[in-house]
């Protein structure tokens, strides 16, 4: 893995060659991953797991429910806590296994797809989470496409293993007919009277037998490993288990696939897990597979070149920023992406975007809401920049200058609402607020003109975007604010002509918006408005993305 990582790295001078050999030693052990799921397959238990076995958190928590007060590390958001659900990405860093481990964790909900988009481009490969009893879902098909597109590795963990679910074979045989991939079963699982007991490791041939604790899975369980042979293993589990068990795995290493470690490299193989995040069983032995096969970080293509990390100057873009985090202090932190050299305190980086170059201090790592000073970064960590409203999410910075990694796209809304504040004298704390929450990829902010008054508008890609924002007006801004549904969708920013611009304009089913850089967009009643206009007006160039 070592070697992939010095193709096309330049030779390194003599007074930088123990900077250099640093450099290339901690890119080989970086794991930056996401986990992408359907809602309710698990994410947020499995990534509660990940950390407590990566002696990240001590005692895991519980998405809200009733055995648990506690709450998900991962969901550190006033919201998230209250419902059980992730609504915003987070990023959690921890050492384990010699390993630095980035995991990304991201919103399961499908109103939150434009926030795990940016964390999929951040991330080197990816653990698809699915749920035992039904394999491949909507959400699931979505993402994977995401990760199939970009070449990305993507392991399997098949979580809810113990409750009764389908098939292991048949899961194996969905996903690969579903996902047109090929899928190596890593592990697999061993039930006793109808009970998942355990995991057979089937590369390094150790069976895995666990033992359920009295406090829900928030702490590890104890484990019994051993060979098939092992008399302690058999009277754990009985010969008949023992002998159904050698049956299975037979037939899965005459009929399935064999381990292709070039093929997993390149996204065309999938390693498939089974366990269970919530009662902890094959979380361990998974995450140390996951991170002996998962790849460092790899070269990222620029605008005019391809970028090796282990470059010796840095660069990096910004997939995420988020406002308030520590709502004492309104605080605005830029999400930073290494992709090459060194980063440390006071680096100086141009902002590619605006030609500017910024001394880049006060670094910060985190693990979710937590963070603490770093006065270093390598490629594939994320690190946490304090912004002063500079930096937008795409930006490149770069020591070198000119560097321009592909832009990150904004998904365009499929919901429009007005918003008003209850209260008038606190129309500017709502103003502040829509641009901060615009900037962070919250919400998008349009404007219509109505009666000589200008009124604002919000956009949302799902419907719970909405509440998502009503909310955090009122707890970060202070803002009470009301919405009345838009009757428009289906937006298509325009260019043309100023004379056919307005014509258009005034017909039936059709309103003219601004966007918050002031672009022209058109929004319809319906879809057939929206094709027949682009169908009719050659003059007019209408998109479905914003300039």
């Amino acid at each position: 893995m070592t070697d992939s990582l010095l193709e096309g790295a330049a030779a390194p001078s003599a007074d930088s060659a123990d900077m250099w050999r640093a450099l290339v030693a901690e890119v080989a052990r970086r794991r930056t991953f996401a986990i992408i799921s359907h809602p309710d397959a698990g994410k947020t238990t499995l990534t509660e797991k990940l950390l407590l076995y990566g002696g990240a958190i001590h005692l895991a928590g519980a998405v809200k429910g009733r055995r648990s007060q506690r709450h998900a590390t991962s969901d550190w958001m006033a919201l998230e806590q209250e419902r059980g659900i992730s609504v915003t990405s987070s990023v959690m860093q921890f050492d384990y296994l010699g390993c630095r481990v980035n995991l990304l964790d991201t919103p399961g909900h499908q109103d939150f797809g434009e926030d795990t988009y940016r964390v999929l481009v951040a991330a080197d490969s990816a653990v698809m989470l699915l749920d035992n009893r039904k394999g491949v879902e909507e959400r699931t098909r979505q993402l994977f496409d995401v990760c199939r597109r970009r070449r990305m590795p993507i392991f399997t963990f098949v979580n809810k293993c113990d409750r009764e679910g389908e098939d292991p074979l048949k899961l194996i045989s969905d996903v690969e007919a579903e996902l047109g991939i090929t899928c190596y079963a890593a592990n697999w699982p061993i039930r006793t009277d109808d009970r998942f007991v355990g995991v057979y490791d089937r590369r390094r041939s150790v069976v895995h037998v666990f033992a359920r604790t009295t406090d829900h899975g928030a702490s590890k369980s104890d484990v019994a490993t051993g060979s098939l042979d092992d008399p302690h293993i058999v009277a754990l589990l009985g010969a008949d288990v023992i002998e159904r068990l050698r049956g299975e795995i037979q037939l899965l290493d005459e009929a399935g696939h064999p381990f292709d470690a070039e093929a997993v490299r390149a996204g065309d193989q999938s390693p498939v897990y089974f366990g269970s995040a919530l009662t902890n069983f094959g979380v361990e032995p998974f995450f140390e597979d996951f991170l002996e096969h998962a790849p460092p970080p790899q070269p990222r293509m620029a605008a005019s070149r391809q970028v090796n990390p282990t470059e010796t100057r840095f660069s990096g873009f910004v997939f995420k920023i988020q406002a308030n985090m520590d709502p004492r202090h309104r605080d605005r932190v830029a999400f930073l992406r290494v992709c090459s050299g060194r980063f440390q305190e006071g680096t100086d980086a141009q902002l590619t975007r605006t030609g500017k170059r910024f001394r880049l201090s006060a670094p910060q790592q985190f693990l979710a809401r937590e963070r603490v000073a770093v006065d270093e970064a390598w490629p594939g960590d994320v690190v946490g920049v304090i912004d002063r409203g500079s930096l937008r999410i795409g930006d490149t910075l770069s020591e070198e200058g000119g560097l321009e990694f592909a832009e990150i796209p904004r998904f365009a809304p499929e919901h429009f609402s007005r918003i008003t504040v209850v209260d008038p004298l606190r129309r500017g704390h709502l103003d502040d607020g829509l641009r901060q929450l615009t900037q962070e990829g919250a919400a998008q902010v349009f404007y219509a003109e109505t009666s000589g008054a200008t009124v604002p508008l919000v956009g949302a890609v799902g419907q719970l975007q909405f509440d998502v924002l009503l909310h955090r007006l009122q707890h970060e801004y202070g803002v009470a604010a009301r919405l009345e549904r838009y009757p428009y969708r289906f937006p298509r920013w325009v260019t043309g002509p100023d004379a056919a611009i307005q014509r258009v304009a005034n017909g039936n089913g059709i309103a003219m918006i601004r966007d918050a850089a002031r672009n022209i967009v058109f929004v319809f009643a319906d879809a057939f408005t929206a094709r027949w206009v682009a169908e009719r007006e050659t003059s007019l160039v209408l998109s479905k993305t914003a300039p």
